[in-house]
């Protein structure tokens, strides 16, 4: 990302969401919630983002690709939905066969939180 100025760069450094969670590639993992997952919608790739704490151990996880619309044929299939097409219960069966060994791996895997947030 590239600034004009000193103060450009610090200006967008310093601004945060209503969430806390800075807007910016860096993230305050201190001001973070544990296992507390947050969108990102200003981040280029990845549109989740959680502290995963587990053990004593604290890290930060992003997951879920930007873009993708939860209960769309073209998105992430979501939570089970009464009526829900046979496509989209086929995409969920698949997601969690094909992470299922990432999954296990708990809480600080991205595949973990994917499966938990967005599938």
């Amino acid at each position: 990302m590239g600034f004009a100025s000193d103060a450009q760069r610090k200006a967008v450094w310093a601004s945060k969401n209503e969430k806390g969670i800075a807007m910016s590639d860096k993230v305050d993992k201190k001001a973070m919630a544990c296992n507390k997952p947050r969108r990102t919608p200003t981040h280029r790739t990845k549109s989740h983002i959680v502290k995963a704490c587990e053990g004593g151990k604290e890290k930060i996880i992003r997951f879920g690709q930007q873009g993708k619309d939860v209960n769309k044929v073209s998105g992430t299939a979501g939570k089970p939905k009464k009526g829900e097409s046979q496509k989209m219960k086929s995409k969920r069966k698949s997601f969690k066969a094909r992470h299922a060994k990432n999954i296990a791996k708990g809480k600080m895997s991205a595949a973990y939180w994917a499966d938990k947030v967005k599938w």
